[in-house]
């Protein structure tokens, strides 16, 4: 494979140059931000919660990557953007389920590699344009819906459920990006990364225990 390939998968980018997605590439800080939230919230939760605080760092590492991958536009720049996700999905998940769930860590880790196996086989049997590529991360709303219904604390479930809410909403505007290029040129990628700051933020809340997360309020 050719890493240095440039791509070209949304409406913003008419040519292979650095600045050719501003508002896909800046809206990045979304993520930023929701990191510094969450470190603030982590912070004055009482700032011991690692497990909390290394995926905040993360998601600071997400808006990162994918501004990377939205201004050098290649093949390898995709890795930045894919691998932090990924590694966001699959930790968050794990915490999720010990701590929100009250699994035990060998419960954990079986529904987590099941969870990955599901989506290694969506991405090999749904056709990769499917929503515009989007169907990759319905394995991880299916999980943020299923995880919030499930909690037995009222706080994680309705802040799981909301960001459920809005990984709907930010799915819609990733799926229907090329298809609105020819009336909106700027496209709508760039609502997906504003969202998704958002998504990250209440999921990070979600995750700090309920008596810290209720007395520590950015």
């Amino acid at each position: 494979m050719n890493w240095s390939q440039p791509v070209d998968l949304y409406c913003e980018r008419l040519d292979p140059s650095f600045w050719a997605e501003p508002l896909n590439a800046l809206t990045n800080l979304s993520f930023v931000i929701a990191a510094a939230f969450a470190f603030a919230l982590w912070r004055r939760a009482g700032g011991k919660d690692w497990p909390v605080l290394v995926l905040t760092g993360v998601t600071f590492a997400i808006g990162i990557g994918s501004f990377i991958f939205h201004t050098v536009a290649t093949r390898g720049a995709a890795l930045f953007d894919t691998v932090p996700i990924a590694v966001f999905i699959y930790s968050y998940l794990l915490l999720a389920l010990r701590r929100l769930l009250g699994l035990s860590n060998l419960a954990a880790f079986a529904v987590l590699a099941a969870f990955i196996v599901l989506s290694a086989l969506e991405a090999r049997l749904v056709p990769a344009g499917t929503l515009n590529g989007s169907h990759a991360y319905l394995p991880a709303f299916a999980a943020l819906v299923i995880i919030g219904w499930l909690s037995p604390d009222e706080r994680p479930r309705r802040l799981l459920l909301a960001a459920a809410a809005v990984l709907a909403l930010s799915i819609v505007f990733r799926s229907i990006d090329q298809a609105v290029c020819a009336s909106l040129p700027i496209g709508t990628h760039f609502l997906w990364h504003t969202l998704n700051g958002v998504v990250l933020y209440l999921a990070l809340r979600a995750a700090l225990p309920s008596g810290l997360a209720t007395s520590a309020r950015p």
